[in-house]
């Protein structure tokens, strides 16, 4: 099966990421806005159970943050996405490192850009004219974030939570 690690953010900057990811990402239906922490990985139902412990403990051991977004930007040349640009804070660049240390799954295959997508598989000129436009937005969210969801796809290649974990200890 099929397993991610993300943070979702408030209802608040997931109805406004929505409001251009119906628009301009395919994967609008599959999964809500979120900040990837940790990308796809494959993992067996035995391998689950230790995984959730060690997610278990990297959040007992994380304290609450702030999640700030600070403007709109693109990963292009690289690619024709569009997202709202998350201020990489010690905390999410950290917590970023743990789940990527003595967890199942590959290494990341980019570096960390913390980032919600709000706009993916756009054909060069589409790309121009909406990040062009968009990138004038001026952002100012910002809002704390106490969790992480360990996720996994379903048949239809949606994802769905498998199990949460809140920072601290309980």
């Amino acid at each position: 099966m099929k397993f991610g690690v993300a943070i979702f953010p408030s209802k608040k900057l997931q109805d406004l990421a929505n409001s251009y990811r119906k628009r301009y990402d395919p994967h609008y239906a599959l999964i809500s806005p979120h900040l990837t922490l940790k990308g796809p990985f494959e993992a067996s139902d035995a391998q689950m159970k230790d995984i959730t412990v060690r997610l278990a403990q990297i959040a007992s051991n994380s304290k609450p943050f702030s999640l700030q977004v600070l403007k709109v930007s693109s990963f292009k040349p690289v690619n024709n996405v569009i997202y709202f640009k998350i201020n990489p804070t010690e905390e999410l660049l950290q917590l970023h490192q743990q789940l990527h240390t003595d967890l199942i799954g590959d290494k990341p295959e980019f570096s960390f850009v913390p980032h919600i997508t709000i706009g993916q598989e756009l054909s060069d000129d589409e790309h121009s004219d909406v990040y062009g436009s968009m990138r004038m937005m001026k952002m100012e969210h910002e809002e704390m974030v106490d969790r992480f969801h360990l996720l996994y796809q379903l048949e239809n290649e949606s994802w769905t939570v498998y199990e949460t974990f809140r920072f601290g200890k309980e």
